[in-house]
């Protein structure tokens, strides 16, 4: 079953003055960051999270709002997805793990 949340950047996300200049956009470790809060957050983890792969498809810009969705996989990994809401276009996908700290 897919959960989701919303993800929304500010028009003046700090990082609009140097990731770049006239043409900004969000940089792929913050989008990774807000992903991992929200799903950490919905999913109460234990431990550590390793991101085992992340792809970036679409530019995010200051002022985009992203659906995330994601889910369980039998394996135990989380596959999540990021759209763009005003047009569904996939902005990113990937997966990830929720784990215990490991020594």
């Amino acid at each position: 079953m897919w959960q989701s949340a919303e993800i929304r950047f500010a028009s003046d996300h700090p990082t609009a003055a140097g990731h770049f200049p006239g043409h900004p956009i969000i940089p792929g470790a913050l989008l990774l960051d807000e992903v991992v809060l929200a799903i950490a957050g919905a999913e109460a983890p234990a431990g550590e999270i390793v991101i085992s792969s992340a792809k970036f498809l679409a530019p995010i810009r200051p002022g985009d709002v992203v659906a995330l969705r994601w889910r369980s996989r039998a394996d135990g990994q989380i596959s999540f997805e990021c759209r763009l809401a005003d047009n569904e276009r996939l902005a990113a996908s990937g997966t990830l793990r929720l784990g215990p700290i490991s020594p």
